[in-house]
């Protein structure tokens, strides 16, 4: 049950962050920064992408991925149509894991010391959907602020 909620989390978010991407009018936007506003839209999705690759993807899935956080907020200028292939593989992945995960593999230990004491899968799933939200979210605020 659990996995089938996350998922569906998983895939309204990911699908809300695809959303807001092409919500820009401008893709060149996509990149844009202020001295109030030090990551752009593109930064933050790309730091998604890194962040479920690696905590879903490479942990989960075993999918041999190697983050390279530095580059989330160096790269620029990337295609939208390409950050938006990169989400829908991320979408595959996630599919994948939790279509597969059991209910007791949930309450085992993350296999990965995330924070200061071990936690479970399905404590650092939830936790990731957060995160999730919370930057779509912010690069929902920036679009807005982009045309006001």
């Amino acid at each position: 049950m659990l996995a089938n909620i996350l998922k569906d989390s998983y895939n309204r978010d990911l699908n809300k962050l695809k959303l807001e991407l092409m919500a820009y009018s401008n893709q060149s936007d996509l990149w844009l920064t202020d001295k109030e506003i030090t990551n752009s839209a593109g930064n933050l999705c790309l730091h998604l992408i890194g962040n479920l690759k690696t905590y879903i993807g490479g942990a989960l899935a075993n999918s041999n991925y190697t983050r390279n956080r530095p580059e989330e907020f160096s790269q620029i200028n990337i295609s939208r149509n390409q950050l938006i292939k990169q989400i829908d593989a991320v979408i595959i992945e996630i599919n994948q894991v939790l279509d597969t995960i059991t209910t007791t593999a949930l309450e085992c230990d993350y296999p990965i010391l995330v924070f200061d004491k071990k936690t479970t899968i399905a404590y650092i799933l939830t936790h990731l959907t957060t995160h999730l939200s919370y930057h779509t979210g912010q690069i929902n605020y920036h679009r807005r602020l982009l045309s006001s």
